[in-house]
């Protein structure tokens, strides 16, 4: 008797475990090549090809599994390394002094500072936290969607087939190894569990767990993808009133939402501040949606091809990317057969709206227009993510349609059927006919075709044959697992052949040439066919940054060198011209004391000519690379005994870029010190006592009053102290700083130190 009961309990465990661990299965079936090859989710093997000085290594060069992910090299890998160094270091990440002369670090939001799955960056070495903090998001979004659908009541394998669509989902697998966008929306499921709960039950602790995954999502690395969820988790909100009148229990969702804000407010205020005073937020995109023919990639991702095989020929893969199959995206169109659960029609609205608002359409153009910050600068393309996980959702519940539906009668399936096959017929006539495409195109989206087409004469086959078969109960129950079956194919064909799982050993390896900039450096900076790959994760810090939030004081000053006339930011870069009019006053004045050199660009005409100019001195060189000393640059903090007062920017910056200003003697301020200096027989002496990127001590020696100019940016939040007493920061060269030094000696230090009301205002 009591075997028997252990017996039920031990299957009645199984059973209910088996989801689970098929979810759990599938996952490592996808994260394998980490967990058992020894490989890491980073696309190294493009790294060393590509990215400057690894790609001048012969012993580098092979085959790229994924060209398509440079921002993970040059701007997101780099600048989470160097958050997880200052957190270690007991310091706050709020500047990075390697990029553009220096920058808010943590008020990018794509930083990740707060992100509580840095916890792993202290467990583990860096490259396996990052590689398991990768290889989460589809795990997290697997188990956050099951968890869901089973609220809502829907089967386990209808749920199964909704969390493995949405786990390999196009958008959560193109930006998986970003670490950021996956991560940011992947939490979504859990999201709306926490609301449905709060809706349903009341019960604070779901209120709770929702605020803290809303502020997760906001800490995870990118704000666009967050606003997704805010949105539809007030949406969401909306209907539930509409529905039931319910006051109460909107207002306390709403309530919870708004502490999730709250929370998010650390990362969220700097982030406005800096928005605010970058280019992006004067950059509004009128276009930018989807063509409704790409749409097709919602089940046949390849159709137009594919980055990782190198023949995409139309369109934004990653940006436009919104497959989840034909087999949920199928059984989603079932859920028009369903009325009865509100959650259908919310789900079935979501995908209405965000397509109307992702496909290239007039109505961009007028969001454009609005102006609305985030909403009108960042891509459009991305609301797909909402369509995505909707359908994925619709998915779930449809499989308990089509499974009711088809052991009652074909008359329900016939309609779907007859529609799917009629749209696969339109899209094979016209690549028969082949008059869309040149013969090159044609045949990739030909082949990349047919397995959407095999899977789709497979469910229309399955349900036939549920059908004349819908007397024998239980081969039927085991024939309807085959969706699921698909769909796990599908979905893990398709994020396989996406995910770079690249050696290890090429995750930034260490070469000669960064050891002698390091070494060689100083207080100063290095200039050269360099980016953030070098700068920031090696601390070597450069004038020029790659990054949508960039001071944009800064991006103009240094693009209007060129010619002296003023030019405006540029959207997401700064980059100084190799042959600029003013280019070694730039450099001189900002410290650049090294010059890399690859000598490959030795008299090529793009190449910054360092090689003819005899002011530069070889200090470093081997077969490949050289490294220059400039002994015209001026130490970062200098002191200055001449100024000028000009109020306006730009005629400042006019003034600066002028044949005869000294820029080594005079400094141009917009605000009036209102003091007098003399020009003293003897330069004064400035000293580095210490620096970090967020606190920087000097001492000076000046024999008159001064102005000690520092070549950093000039960014609200930084304040000065002169001897222990608080001055006033003055913008100085139109980007950076100065503050008075009174005659004999003097610290001086220059702190990050932020505070509500400097962000605010």
């Amino acid at each position: 008797m009591q075997n028997s009961k252990l017996q039920i309990k031990v299957k009645k465990f199984f059973r209910l475990s088996l989801p689970w661990l098929l979810i759990v299965f599938v996952w490592l079936l996808f994260a394998s090549p980490y967990f058992f090859q020894g490989k890491v989710p980073f696309p190294s093997t493009y790294q060393v090809n590509h990215f400057h000085p690894w790609s001048l290594f012969q012993k580098y060069w092979g085959p790229v599994k994924n060209g398509a992910m440079p921002d993970i090299i040059d701007q997101i890998y780099p600048w989470r390394h160097f958050s997880i160094q200052e957190w270690k270091k007991g310091r706050v990440p709020w500047w990075n002094p390697n990029s553009f002369s220096g920058n808010p670090h943590l008020a990018n939001f794509q930083s990740a500072a707060f992100s509580p799955i840095n916890a792993l960056f202290f467990i583990l070495p860096f490259l396996d936290a990052w590689s398991l903090m990768v290889l989460l998001q589809p795990f997290i979004a697997g188990v956050g969607t099951y968890l869901l659908l089973r609220r809502y009541k829907v089967s386990e394998v209808g749920s199964l087939i909704g969390s493995i669509a949405w786990m390999f989902s196009g958008f959560i697998v193109v930006w998986m190894a970003y670490g950021t966008l996956s991560m940011a929306i992947c939490i979504l499921p859990l999201v709306m569990l926490c609301l449905e709960n709060v809706f349903t039950s009341g019960k604070l602790r779901w209120g709770v767990a929702g605020s803290f995954l809303l502020a997760f999502s906001f800490f995870s690395g990118h704000f666009q993808t967050s606003l997704y969820i805010l949105l539809v988790s007030i949406g969401y909100c909306i209907f539930y009133f509409f529905l039931r009148k319910d006051r109460r229990r909107v207002f306390f969702a709403i309530l919870w939402i708004g502490v999730g804000l709250g929370i998010s407010s650390m990362q969220l205020l700097p982030a406005v501040q800096l928005y605010n005073l970058s280019p992006r937020s004067d950059i509004f995109l009128y276009s930018g949606g989807i063509p409704i023919h790409y749409l097709v990639t919602l089940f046949a991702p390849d159709f137009y091809g594919n980055p990782v095989t190198r023949n995409d020929w139309f369109g934004y893969y990653a940006e436009w990317s919104s497959f989840i199959g034909i087999v949920p995206l199928f059984l989603a169109f079932f859920t028009l057969a369903r009325k009865q659960e509100k959650e259908v029609r919310f789900f079935q609205l979501s995908v209405l709206i965000s397509l109307l608002f992702t496909v290239e359409s007039p109505l961009q153009k007028i969001v454009g227009s609005l102006q609305i910050p985030v909403l009108s600068t960042s891509a459009p393309s991305r609301l797909i993510v909402i369509a995505s996980f909707s359908l994925c959702v619709l998915a779930g519940f449809g499989y308990d349609v089509f499974r009711e539906k088809i052991q009652r009668s074909l008359k329900y399936t016939i309609p779907y059927i007859i529609f799917f096959l009629v749209f696969l017929a339109s899209v094979w006539t016209v690549l028969l006919i082949g008059v869309a495409f040149s013969p090159e195109h044609l045949q990739i989206a030909k082949k990349n075709f047919l397995l959407p087409t095999g899977l789709l004469t497979c469910i229309v086959g399955l349900t036939f044959g549920s059908y004349l078969l819908r007397n024998k109960k239980k081969f039927v129950q085991y024939v309807l697992i085959i969706p699921l079956l698909l769909v796990s194919v599908d979905s893990l064909r398709f994020a396989i052949k996406w995910m770079p799982f690249d050696p290890r050993d090429l995750v930034f390896p260490s070469v000669p040439v960064i050891s002698a900039m390091q070494r060689e450096i100083g207080n100063g900076r290095v200039y050269g066919n360099i980016g953030a790959q070098v700068a920031t994760y090696y601390n070597l810090p450069i004038i020029e940054g790659y990054d949508p939030l960039y001071i944009d004081r800064y991006g103009e000053f240094i693009r209007s060198s060129a010619t002296g006339e003023f030019l405006p930011s540029e959207r997401s870069v700064v980059k100084i011209s190799n042959n600029g009019k003013y280019l070694k006053r730039v450099l001189n004045l900002l410290g650049v004391n090294l010059i890399y050199h690859p000598n490959a660009d030795t008299n090529q005409s793009w190449a910054f000519a360092v090689w003819e100019d005899k002011d530069y001195k070889v200090i470093y060189t081997d077969d490949l690379f050289t490294l220059y000393n400039n002994p015209n640059s001026l130490f970062r903090p200098s002191l200055y005994y001449t100024y000028e007062v000009i109020p306006d920017g730009r005629k400042l910056l006019s003034r600066f870029y002028t044949e005869s200003f000294d820029y080594r003697n005079t400094l141009l301020l917009e605000e009036d010190p209102g003091i007098k200096m003399e020009r003293p027989e003897k330069n004064g002496h400035v000293t580095v006592v210490s620096e970090t990127p967020t606190s920087l001590r000097y001492s000076v020696e000046t024999s008159e009053k001064a102005l000690l100019f520092l070549s950093d940016n000039y960014y609200p939040g930084w304040k000065a102290k002169v001897n222990g007493k608080e001055v006033k920061i003055f913008r100085a060269d139109y980007t950076f700083r100065a503050v008075v030094v009174p005659k004999g000696e003097s610290i001086v230090e220059f702190f990050y130190s932020p505070s509500l009301l400097n962000i605010v205002l």
